[in-house]
């Protein structure tokens, strides 16, 4: 059932402004006012008498009809008030709620946290016989792992020198694959705020019921930035019954390549600090992963297949249908009105600034 009203209904008090403003608007008296009133003085100086032998004769011949009412300057004030009653009235935004239910289906809220730092760019993975950086390996990953989980809501957080939400959570797996594959190393930042990510996941995911709260956490490297401590968030995390699962990227090599400036360097910097990311897989529940085991996506999702699902929900909401369109055309019908009759809307300003 719809339901009907104004956006902005206090603009409804500039309603009676052309019947108020009138009485607060100083009216001055008009130059043919003060000739009137200079004239009846000079004639009451020199009033003569006339005298005639019939007077009721002489009223007759000489008195005139009464006029009738202005019927132009009438409609012409009309038609100022109705346009400036539709006016105010498209100012007022009325509008129609439209009522729209949305049905989630059951299933689980899985948050996907990518680290996209520039340590991603590290050539420690093959392919086919070719080198290929972590975030191909990831895309490739957790590509497949979106496709597989139908019927769950899935998001999508990246993270770097910052944190940042890519994509809400979402029953449209192929949008957020699609996100997901236009993320590039530093595309947050050269460094690592591995904290500051699961604290945002935190946030986003304790909105929903309780049961389903998963997060997918990928990581390459040490915490290196960011407000909050990767322990410190876990903590948070498990509070908050939100189960982190961690997958790890990357090798354990002393010096890995990595592509920085168009030229391929060997850092010794780029391990993983693994019992950290061990700790904060233990803290809420989870499980760690390593990104190079073939099954690790079945084991993810089998752990994610015991956990509750979230009973279905639905939610109404109210879209509002504008409808300013309608007093906006009224008040164009009485401006071409008032085109159509000149003179009564001269009339209406002469008796307005000379009443």
């Amino acid at each position: 059932m719809k339901a009907f009203e104004f956006a902005w209904p206090w603009f409804g008090l500039l309603l009676p402004l052309p019947f108020v403003l009138p009485w607060l608007w100083p009216r001055k008296p008009n130059a043919a006012a003060k000739a009137d009133n200079e004239t009846e003085s000079h004639d009451e100086t020199q009033r003569t008498t006339l005298l005639h032998p019939q007077l009721a004769a002489l009223e007759h011949a000489y008195r005139a009809r009464r006029p009738g009412p202005d019927l132009a300057s009438a409609l012409g004030r009309l038609l100022l008030y109705l346009l400036w009653a539709a006016l105010v009235l498209a100012l007022m935004r009325p509008q129609w709620l439209v009522p729209h239910t949305e049905v989630s289906t059951p299933g689980y809220d899985v948050m996907l946290a990518v680290d996209a730092s520039h340590s991603m760019d590290a050539l420690d993975f093959g392919d086919r016989g070719q080198q290929v950086n972590r975030m191909q390996v990831v895309k490739s990953v957790m590509g497949r792992f979106i496709d597989a989980r139908a019927g769950d809501r899935v998001g999508l957080i990246i993270f770097g020198t910052e944190a940042f939400v890519l994509a809400p959570l979402t029953i449209d797996r192929h949008a957020v694959h699609q996100v997901l594959a236009g993320v590039v190393p530093s595309l947050a930042g050269g460094s690592t705020a591995l904290g500051d990510a699961i604290a945002l996941g935190v946030k986003k995911l304790r909105q929903r019921p309780e049961g389903s709260r998963v997060m997918i956490l990928i990581a390459d490297g040490d915490n290196t930035a960011g407000s909050f401590q990767p322990l410190e968030a876990a903590g948070l995390a498990g509070r908050a019954g939100i189960r982190v699962y961690v997958i790890g990227v990357g090798s354990k090599q002393a010096r890995i390549p990595i592509l920085h400036q168009g030229q391929i360097e060997y850092w010794d910097d780029l391990t993983m600090d693994e019992d950290t990311l061990r700790q904060i897989a233990d803290l809420t529940g989870g499980a760690y992963f390593r990104a190079t085991n073939t099954n690790a996506l079945e084991e993810i999702s089998q752990r994610i297949g015991e956990l509750e699902k979230t009973e279905s929900e639905t939610r109404t909401v109210f879209l509002p249908e504008p409808l300013y369109r309608w007093p906006l055309a009224l008040g164009l019908l009485a401006l071409l009105a008032l085109g159509l009759f000149p003179q009564g809307r001269k009339r209406v300003w002469q008796r307005a600034n000379h009443a």
